[in-house]
């Protein structure tokens, strides 16, 4: 067979050569379930490259792995990824090398404002500064290798910069600047310090001061700055919502739908047809309702709830199927794969689905029929879910409710309407399970930290009017507790078919942030039980033990953030935050992709067959990323607006708590407006303060004042900036002299 190739050793015949080749690779058998064309695994394509002991032609690659003509395309994207991801590069002979042997270092540049930044290390091994130099090569993101060149003045790795492997981004956006009819453009991302050069024609009538989208023409380089066309202007920065095209365009959320998924998701008809119900349980006669907040506009969960005999109940959740409508590999898949959640920004929501589906066919509106997934359940009087079942099923809400309202119909603060007359035995059936499901979170052990979530209430001109608490009722609590019963029944129904999956993954403490927490509680004369590895239950029964001490909230703060963030991975580690040993997310597919593949999962099994998406853990770390994405992007919005909102409040005093210590300073956190903003050290009195990470505190050297998180302090507005959306807090007192 003739390949068009130098061929490095005579070529066996591509199927008996194959089988052998293969059948040598230890990880064969995973490569088969998660691809249907396998290849050779990534460690199997590593070990070959060592044992040759020597940079490898990628022809002789070829030939050592028996890879076929038609699967050279897809192996040659392996090995794409494989470069990207730092495992192999290619030298100037352009021959394939185990990075590893060349004693080079993969990993992410973490950029800071200041010019300096940080190689965070593919390996997970300590970070290597990268000093100015090193970093004018690159931008905030890119993938690349360095070496270790030495240690810096405080006595940490130093890396110097030696390929790069992949570019981060090329669309970015900033505010254009004229200095001295030189066009350039400043980075909204504050992690890149590198400023944009745009050549005067490729302006875009954009004028300086506004708010504008770029294109990198050309990267940086060691002697060269980066150089940007304008692609769009924005307009100018104090433009009504400004803040939001900003965190778009900054975090690369997608929020314009390709016109292919607009089409698509229009062909759908706004009635059931008779097909679709074939094979579906009929719930349309249940009372099925949904209990949601004033403002929601989705409704993607609806819950029914009946006594059972010995004390026991009947739960159905009913979950929206979008799966029947969103298939796999379409175009509303591809782009609900890209966005990976919706995103919820203070007046606009950034939705995964198009509004045709996302309020419209997939959202369980009153009194119209739906298509569903549904979890029926029955659970003990103990509050232990004894047996359970999956159905694709129809209904129709009879009901659409809010938190409030049920609150208040719950504890007879209102009659209601005659409608919701009529269903407040079911609801009265739900509050006395979840009194029910109450007890037995308890008794596993979950852990209930208290926290508080702001809403920004804005006037008729879209100006914020105030700050406030979000209040949580029972209403709330019941509708998660119901949420969390078919969560758990979804990953155990999958586990028990041996159905892949993505795990919603809450790892517990480090090591090292263990023994930073019980070095920290031992100063309070407290310690967290469990030895080596402390369960849920020891974190629960301390913060038990903590909640009416002046401190609590100190006590608090630091026990949550010795935990690690919750993911989605294929791997199950449990939950620990829940006390679950199993659970995954099943009850938000509007508004969460991995939702909708446990949705595709539940079908496949219930069809008796099997549902493979791909990479699952490729799939985890995707969505994890894009939920982080997610959340970075409405923080900094919340952060901007809480800025805008106390511009005409400089020099006012509040009160507030520190509620977070650094090097540099204190943040406050204020009472009533719940802003935050920073004390500078420089501002906190004449003396030398010193920072205890473990003790989460600054230590006067000569005065042995004392600030820590959770201390109550008075301060004083002294400058908001816009710019870098940042407080500047001083203390309300006199300077100690």
């Amino acid at each position: 067979m003739k390949t068009g190739r130098k061929k490095a050793q005579p070529r066996l015949t591509p199927a008996k050569h194959g089988t052998a080749a293969r059948s040598r690779d230890p990880f064969y058998q995973r490569e088969r379930e998660r691809y249907d064309n396998p290849l050779p695994s990534r460690e199997y394509i590593l070990d070959t490259l060592k044992k040759q002991g020597v940079p490898v032609a990628e022809h002789e690659l070829l030939e050592l792995l028996a890879i076929r003509t038609e699967e050279e395309r897809a192996f040659a994207k392996r090995l794409c990824a494989m470069q990207r991801e730092g495992q192999i590069m290619r030298n100037r002979r352009d021959a394939i090398c185990v990075v590893e042997k060349l004693d080079l270092i993969a990993g992410q540049v973490q950029g800071h404002p200041d010019g300096f930044g940080f190689l965070l290390r593919s390996d997970k091994g300590p970070d290597l500064f990268l000093g100015p130099d090193e970093m004018r090569k690159v931008l905030h993101g890119d993938r690349v290798m360095a070496r270790i060149s030495g240690v810096d003045r405080r006595g940490r790795p130093e890396g110097k910069i030696a390929e790069i492997l992949e570019r981060a981004r090329t669309r970015h956006v900033g505010r254009l600047q004229n200095r001295h009819g030189v066009y350039f453009v400043v980075a909204e991302d504050k992690r890149i310090s590198q400023e944009f050069l745009v050549p005067p024609h490729e302006i875009n009538n954009a004028k300086p001061g506004q708010v504008v989208s770029v294109e990198l023409i050309e990267q940086p380089a060691r002697h060269s700055q980066p150089v940007a066309r304008v692609t769009e202007v924005l307009g100018d920065y104090g433009d009504p919502g400004m803040e939001i095209e900003i965190a778009l365009r900054k975090h690369a959320l997608p929020h314009e739908f390709p016109r292919e998924a607009e089409k698509l998701a229009a062909r759908f008809r706004d009635d059931i047809a008779a097909r679709e119900l074939k094979g579906r349980l009929d719930l349309r006669g249940l009372p099925l309702v949904t209990i949601d907040g004033e403002t929601a506009r989705d409704f993607d969960d609806a819950v029914y709830c009946e006594p059972q005999a010995r004390g026991g109940f009947r739960l159905i959740v009913a979950i929206a199927d979008v799966s029947h409508y969103v298939k796999p590999g379409d175009a509303l898949d591809v782009e609900a794969k890209a966005r990976g959640n919706s995103v919820y920004f203070p007046r606009q929501v950034i939705p995964m689905l198009p509004e045709r589906l996302s309020n419209g066919l997939c959202s369980i509106n009153p009194q119209v029929d739906r298509l569903c997934m549904a979890c029926d359940m029955r659970i003990t009087a103990q509050g232990k879910i004894s047996q359970y079942s999956f159905h694709t099923a129809v209904m129709r809400s009879h009901a659409r409710l809010t938190y409030t309202i049920v609150a208040a119909l719950l504890a007879g603060e209102t009659a209601g309407t005659p409608e919701q007359q009529a269903l407040l035995p079911q609801l009265q059936h739900l509050y006395t399970l979840f009194g029910k499901l109450v007890k037995a979170r308890a008794k596993r052990g979950a852990i209930d930290f208290e926290t508080t979530e702001t809403e920004i209430i804005f006037n008729a001109q879209r100006k914020i009017e105030r700050i406030v608490p979000v209040k949580r009722n029972d209403a709330h609590r019941v509708i998660e507790e119901c949420m969390l019963a078919a969560n758990v029944c979804a990953s155990d129904f999958l586990s028990k078919h041996k159905q892949a999956m993505l795990f919603r993954v809450h790892e517990g403490p480090t090591p090292e942030k263990l023994a930073g927490l019980r070095e920290f509680l031992g100063g309070f004369g407290f310690d967290l039980a469990g030895g080596a590895k402390p369960h849920a239950k020891d974190y629960a029964a301390l913060l038990a033990k903590v909640k009416d001490r002046p401190d609590a909230q100190l006590l608090q703060t630091v026990m949550l953030r010795s935990l690690k963030q919750a993911v989605y991975s294929p791997k199950n580690a449990g939950h620990f935050g829940l006390a679950y040993e199993s659970y995954t997310h099943f009850t938000s597919p509007i508004r969460r992709y991995p939702d909708l593949l446990v949705h595709r999962a539940i079908k496949a099994v219930l069809a008796d067959t099997h549902y493979n998406p791909g990479d699952w853990a490729a799939l985890g770390e995707h969505c994890s990323m894009t939920e982080r994405r997610a959340d970075e992007a409405t923080r900094e919005v919340v952060n901007w607006l809480k800025c805008y909102y106390m511009q005409d409040k400089v020099g006012e005093v509040f009160s507030g708590s520190v509620s977070g210590v650094t090097g540099f300073g204190v943040f406050v956190a204020l009472d009533e407006i719940y802003a935050e903003g920073l004390v500078h050290v420089s501002d906190l009195g004449r003396d030398y303060f010193h920072f205890d990470a473990a003790r989460h505190q600054l230590l006067g050297e000569r005065s042995k004042r004392r600030f820590r998180l959770g201390d109550r302090v008075r301060v004083r507005v002294a400058r908001v900036n816009l710019d870098s959306a940042r407080i500047d807090f001083a203390l309300d007192e006199a300077p100690s002299r």
